[in-house]
């Protein structure tokens, strides 16, 4: 029993050591845990952008197919052979013999006729007026006093009758007669009086000149 009261007697003291401890410390707060910082997220991840995608590169079109123009030879032009001439075999030809002949005797050529004479043509007769020129008398007077005068009525009056019957031709060479007769200068008066031709309806040759 002895026993047992010791053990009863330390348990005793240990719960009246365990009351004061409980009675001195009214309260005994819990251990707080400490403070952990504050989590901070992690910023959001940005994916970057995505480059843009290349064009993909067109097909290759290839043109059409254009045939080629066939080449066409001009065609070649036949081959001659020129054959060589066939020349019979030459045959000479034999001597021709001829039988002796008696010469003639010789006769005697007559002397050869004298030339024919030659007669000339006789000159062309020269142009005469046809009439008598002193009926120009007085139509060649009045073509010399108009060297510096315009032609009038006046030798168209004068000398038309006179040369109204006479050829062209005619005319022309009863002006240049009469001209000369009355000794005037034929190179002055010769072109007024071609031009009184005209006037009367007379056309002289082309470049007509009066008879030396």
């Amino acid at each position: 029993m002895g026993k047992y009261v010791v053990a009863n007697l330390l348990i005793l003291l240990l719960n009246l050591g365990a009351a004061l401890t409980t009675l001195a410390c009214p309260y005994c707060p819990y251990p707080t845990p400490p403070k952990l910082p504050p989590k901070v997220k992690p910023p959001p991840k940005v994916k970057p952008p995505f480059p843009p995608k290349a064009p993909k590169t067109p097909p290759k079109v290839k043109p059409p197919y254009v045939p080629k123009p066939p080449v066409i030879k001009p065609p070649s032009p036949p081959i001659v052979v020129p054959r060589p001439p066939l020349m019979p075999p030459y045959v000479p030809k034999p001597p021709v013999v001829k039988p002796p002949t008696a010469k003639p005797p010789p006769v005697d050529t007559p002397c050869p006729p004298p030339p024919p004479t030659v007669v000339p043509n006789p000159p062309p007769a020269q142009q005469t007026c046809p009439i008598d020129v002193l009926k120009l008398g007085a139509c060649v007077d009045l073509l010399g006093g108009l060297v510096n005068i315009i032609i009038g009525s006046s030798a168209k009056d004068t000398c038309c009758p006179v040369l109204q019957g006479l050829a062209d031709l005619d005319a022309a060479i009863c002006l240049c007669t009469t001209i000369k007769a009355k000794l005037l200068n034929i190179s002055v008066i010769i072109p007024i009086a071609l031009e009184v031709l005209v006037d009367c309806g007379k056309t002289p040759p082309e470049g007509f000149q009066c008879p030396a």
